[in-house]
Formats: structure tokens, C-alpha cells, sequence
């Protein structure tokens, strides 16, 4: 079985983020980029495939030179090769329409892609190119098991879960669950020495459309002060006539 985890290269979750020129462009200096937390549980299930089922995983991200570190990190939690399209990833469909070229080309039975990236939370990379391929696709994917070209999946659907009995190629739009927190991997030191002798192929991007555009970012509003109430009767005072909750 021959794997592609997608991978998007996002800001830590602690990071300070600012915007520039207006709002109208992301200020990534100082600020500390990972793998999309999404993509990371679907890295980690693939690696399971590839220790118990034998399979080759490869990992793909779309972005520029600066995203290489975080690639490097995919191959030294142990995948086998990376490949970069050498573009910056402006929307949702421009990063399918890139990956879907990839998927062609390296002839995948099984593409993990995370359900969304923790940046925008577009949630349309995984479903665009599905469409793209004509390939079976499951989102808000928990669970993933495979039996030669049989696929069994788990999705999470409003009130519960849904089991799915689906065929190779496959696209899957993994999230937590799909491996639980604790299964995550750290690079160990043999790990990151491997990984510098690994390929990481450097593509350039084919002509592709661009849906939409960002005009401007605007951060939430501060939050308010805090009123330390220390008895119910003001609270429920301050919940009825000032919050108007009650």
C-alpha cells in the first residue's frame, strides 16, 4: 500500500500572531510553526500501516523553502519520502488542485489529509480533492483500518458515529481519534539523522486557479475585565441586569 499524508505547515497554537500592511498579511515573524496538529494524527495512523502492514508513506505540503523544517520533521517521525510543491498556499482549492497533481503522479492508494488546518479552518482541501480524483472520500474521519483494497473508516456525524465500509483509492479527512494524543510521535535523535538522508523532491506548482483572495485580518476584540463577585445575590443581580443572561 502506497500512502501521501498531506501537510500543512501552521503556527503554534502559543504563538503571538500579528498582521501587517494594513491587516492584509500574516506577520510570520517570531512566530513558531508546526505540523498541522490534524495532519500529525493522520501521519502518526499511517505510520502504523507502515510498521504493521508494510506500507511506503510519503508526505506532501505545499508552501516555500521556509516549510522545510517542518517537512523534515514528518520524515523523521519515519516517513519515507517528502515532496514540496514550491508554491505559497493562498487558498483551499489552489492547495488541492497542487496535491491532486501529486496524487497522479505517485499513483497513492491511500491519501491522509487532516480535516482542516488550525490557520484558516477552511476544511476544503481533503473534499475538493476528493472531486478532483473521482476518489472515495470520508470526513471527520476517528478510525481507519485496511484489508488489501477493503477500508473500514469511522466518522463522527451530529449526535454520534458512523461506520463506513469503503474501497482503495481512498481520501480520508482525519482528525483526533484517528490516533489519540498519547500515540503521537516524537522525533527521536536516530530519527532526525535518518531524516537528512532522506529524499525531499522540490516540485514546482502547475497552472491552477485561485477561488478566493484575503482582503483583511482582523484579531478578536480584547476581552473585558473581570467582576469578582464573592456572594450568589450579586451574581445572579449582575446575570440578570447587566448581562442580561438571566
Amino acid at each position: 500500500m502506497k500512502i501521501l499524508v498531506c501537510i500543512s505547515n501552521v503556527p503554534d497554537t502559543t504563538s503571538k500572531i500579528n498582521f501587517t500592511d494594513g491587516d492584509t498579511k500574516f506577520d510570520s515573524n517570531g512566530v513558531q510553526f508546526v505540523i498541522n496538529p490534524n495532519d500529525e494524527f493522520g501521519l502518526t495512523r499511517a505510520m502504523w500501516f507502515k510498521e504493521k502492514q508494510g506500507a511506503t508513506v510519503h508526505v506532501a505540503n505545499v508552501g516555500l523553502a521556509t516549510t522545510e523544517p517542518t517537512i523534515r520533521k514528518a520524515l523523521a517521525i519515519g516517513a519515507d519520502e517528502a515532496i514540496r510543491i514550491n508554491a505559497e498556499p493562498t487558498d483551499g482549492f489552489f492547495v488541492a488542485q497542487q496535491l491532486a497533481e501529486v496524487v497522479k503522479n505517485g499513483g497513492y492508494d491511500l491519501v491522509i489529509a487532516g480535516r482542516e488546518s488550525i490557520d484558516y479552518n477552511g476544511g476544503m482541501v481533503p473534499g475538493i480533492l476528493a472531486t478532483l480524483l473521482d476518489m472515495n472520500f470520508v470526513n471527520t474521519c476517528v478510525s481507519l483500518e485496511v484489508d488489501g483494497t477493503n477500508a473500514t473508516a469511522m466518522r463522527e456525524i451530529d449526535g454520534g458515529k458512523e461506520k463506513i465500509a469503503t474501497s482503495l483509492p481512498l481520501i480520508i479527512g482525519g482528525q483526533k481519534g484517528l490516533v489519540e494524543e498519547s500515540d503521537l510521535r516524537i522525533p527521536n535523535m536516530r530519527g532526525i539523522m535518518m531524516a537528512r538522508k532522506k529524499a525531499l523532491n522540490v516540485v514546482e506548482p502547475v497552472d491552477a486557479s485561485k477561488a478566493t483572495q484575503d482582503t483583511k485580518f482582523e484579531k478578536p476584540e480584547a476581552k473585558g475585565a473581570v467582576k469578582l463577585v464573592d456572594n450568589v445575590d450579586d451574581l445572579i443581580n449582575l446575570l440578570h441586569n447587566e448581562a442580561k443572561a438571566i
